[in-house]
């Protein structure tokens, strides 16, 4: 009991710092219980957040506030616009010629292990071929079926999209007009003495803020890298594949490894084992070392780095706890609960009561 005591003690003893515990119990549990009903609200303050980095260059650079968040939103909603009518037609028309060509890959695919026995008895088997092969087709059925499930809710989901495209454009204009007086009415009701907790938000800020922004240009610079290596080599599927590569970099290392295995099965079932395979191989591994050891660290220089196994668990554990955006803001999330602990206030027990000043 000493020990939890002294724990308490160690981490608990000022009344600023419980304010703070509170604090990230009450945010937690909106987010956690109230995460799909308040979705537009959240993804709107992503958004702003965002986007302040740049509004904050412009007043920095002598422009005024309302001015500089002009520029910034009317720059935000032609980037949305040319993703909705530029990029989505096409990627859409890409999946759809993907889905259609399925079968023949399936069964070009098939034959191409139904040969493996022949080749190499001494490895494969013919039965484990075939129970592969019974894997693969149930596999494929069973994605089958959810997308005949996305069809049938279709419906719904566009009214959520449409809802999504109206609600959150206003939602991002307003966060940023008026960023100052939304601030000041949470800051009044809040308590006067927090200079704890605004410390804490200082540190998590610069860490979240250097992490989201670079994060976002290194989706944009892979994505466009890779666009203009898959057309420059005539691969089909070049902007849905290109775009996998782009978001892959959210989840790092899994990301890569699991987006290296349709750009490959595309460029095999389009060239087979030709030099035209080789050449495309070699200049994706390529993009993603480069990625690795030249966009990485020239984006997150000041960034603490988070171990491997920490990336893991924070895939793992966001992602039970909300799915598909959880996987998404897993690193997000871990960098945001990894500031916190760095910067969180601790005092030894040997330090005694602090001083008055």
């Amino acid at each position: 009991m000493n020990i939890i005591a002294d724990w308490f003690r160690r981490h608990f003893s000022d009344p600023q710092v419980v304010f703070l515990a509170l604090l990230l119990l009450v945010v937690f549990a909106v987010v956690f219980f109230l995460g799909d009903a308040l979705a537009p609200v959240l993804a709107s303050i992503v958004i702003a957040y965002l986007l302040e980095g740049l509004a904050g260059y412009f007043e920095r650079r002598g422009m005024p506030r309302l001015p500089a968040v002009l520029v910034v939103y009317l720059l935000f909603i032609a980037f949305v616009a040319l993703v909705l009518f530029g990029v989505m037609p096409l990627v859409s028309r890409q999946i759809t010629e993907l889905v259609q060509q399925l079968p023949s890959m399936i069964a070009e695919g098939t034959d191409a292990l139904l040969a493996l026995p022949q080749q190499y008895p001494e490895l494969v088997t013919v039965e484990q071929v075939e129970e592969l092969i019974a894997a693969i087709r149930s596999e494929v059925i069973s994605f089958g079926q959810q997308v005949l499930s996305w069809s049938l809710a279709s419906v719904v989901g566009v009214i959520t999209v449409m809802v999504y495209l109206i609600l959150m454009p206003l939602l991002v204009f307003f966060f940023l007009k008026d960023k100052d007086l939304i601030l000041d009415w949470f800051r009044r009701l809040l308590p006067r003495h927090r200079g704890i907790a605004g410390h804490v938000w200082k540190d998590v800020d610069r860490e979240i803020s250097n992490y989201v922004r670079g994060k976002v240009w290194e989706i944009l610079v892979v994505w466009g890298v890779s666009y203009a290596t898959f057309y420059a080599f005539g691969l089909n599927y070049a902007m849905l594949l290109s775009l996998l590569v782009g978001l892959s970099v959210i989840i790092p290392y899994i990301g890569a490894s699991v987006v290296t295995v349709p750009v490959l099965l595309v460029a095999w079932f389009q060239w087979g084992w030709g030099p035209s395979f080789a050449w495309l191989t070699v200049a994706y591994f390529i993009i993603q070392a480069l990625d690795g050891n030249v966009l990485v660290p020239l984006l997150f220089s000041e960034v603490v780095n988070l171990h491997p196994v920490a990336i893991i668990v924070a895939i793992l554990v966001f992602g039970g706890l909300w799915g598909f955006w959880g996987v998404f803001f897993a690193i997000p999330l871990a960098t945001l609960v990894k500031a916190i602990l760095s910067s969180w206030p601790r005092r030894g027990v040997e330090d005694g009561p602090p001083s008055p000043a």
